[in-house]
């Protein structure tokens, strides 16, 4: 019956004129719908073709190295060899997994900074402020998110780098751990704290949606029942808008991931391999995320090896964000799941 309604309505949208003269068409509706499918096919088109353009870039690399690209360092002595390589024997082999490891701590460690301060002061934009208050913070929010990196670098670098070299650092650290590599302000620690700063903004403002989508009528019905503010919050509306936080985290993740020009400023330019044997030192290893590298190695970008070598970097920084996306995909599959909307 509700099929028959729909299909009947539909007739009589097609058939009558709406109030500026236009009439609405199948042939008008499915034009509509072409279009948008071919738009859509065009962007996955390009994606494949930028990641098969960098592979074929780097495909000498990654057939020289094998697994070893992912499982060995060396890559700044690498880089020199490959630099001072006569042309007929460049060097092809190189290993990232310093780089890889400093991408993922740097992330993860704005990431639990990030996430509670920006799910937190989403709760207290959305649920303990309102009127001017409220679009005043939410406006910040966005505003701060749309600060360009390199200004989150200076400011890392004329602040944060200064503060963890003079307050942190003693000398003797610094004669201890000098065979290892030089501690100096930047570092992990550095990154991850900057990174941070840069992360939030995106997690408060998607936090904020999701919050705000939360249906009013689950905080009335559980506010009717004697359950507190406090509680209502952290155990009906957080669990009502998680999909959205989710998709906020994630996002953040992978800006976390790409971020280049603000860590290769603080995080040390240094590929060196984060060591947890080193105990508290090991937030102060001077690091080389994969995008920072990229960065900083293009001077040489006229050596084909150290071309493909930097490539390669991007094959890797497309799958793991690729890998983030799918693992998105799956837990929001999940979440749905859980809540009977699938």
């Amino acid at each position: 019956m509700e099929k028959l309604l729909i299909d009947s309505a539909a007739k009589h949208v097609n058939v009558n004129k709406n109030k500026k003269g236009f009439k609405i068409s199948p042939l008008f509706d499915s034009l509509w719908e072409f279009m948008i499918f071919l738009l859509a096919a065009m962007g996955a088109l390009l994606i494949i073709m930028i990641f098969l353009f960098i592979l074929l870039k780097s495909w000498k690399i990654f057939s020289a190295s094998g697994l070893q690209i992912i499982t060995t360092t060396g890559f700044e002595e690498q880089i020199r060899q490959a630099y001072n390589a006569p042309a007929d024997l460049p060097v092809w082999k190189f290993g990232m997994l310093s780089l890889i490891v400093g991408t993922i701590t740097t992330t993860l460690g704005a990431l639990i900074v990030a996430v509670p301060a920006g799910v937190g002061t989403a709760v207290i934009i959305c649920e303990m402020s309102s009127g001017w208050l409220k679009r005043f913070l939410e406006s910040s929010t966005r505003l701060l998110a749309a600060i360009p990196s390199v200004i989150y670098g200076l400011v890392g670098l004329m602040l944060v780098v200064p503060f963890i070299s003079g307050n942190l650092l003693t000398v003797e650290m610094q004669m201890k751990y000098l065979e290892y590599f030089q501690l100096t302000g930047n570092s992990m620690l550095a990154g991850i704290i900057i990174l941070s700063f840069m992360i939030v903004p995106m997690v408060i403002a998607l936090s904020v949606d999701a919050i705000n989508a939360v249906p009013k009528e689950y905080r009335e019905a559980s506010l009717a029942l004697g359950i507190t503010k406090w509680r209502t919050i952290t155990l009906v509306v957080i669990p009502a808008a998680k999909s959205g936080i989710l998709a906020g985290v994630i996002l953040a993740a992978g800006r976390g991931i790409g971020e280049a020009i603000a860590l290769s400023m603080v995080s040390g330019a240094s590929a060196v391999l984060p060591s947890l044997s080193h105990g508290f030192v090991f937030l102060f290893t001077p690091v080389l995320p994969l995008a920072s590298a990229i960065v900083n190695k293009s001077q040489a970008i006229s050596i084909p090896s150290i071309e493909a070598a930097l490539f390669a970097c991007g094959v890797i920084l497309l799958v793991m964000c690729s890998f983030l996306s799918i693992c998105t995909k799956i837990i929001e599959s999940v979440v749905r799941r859980r809540q009977g909307l699938e």
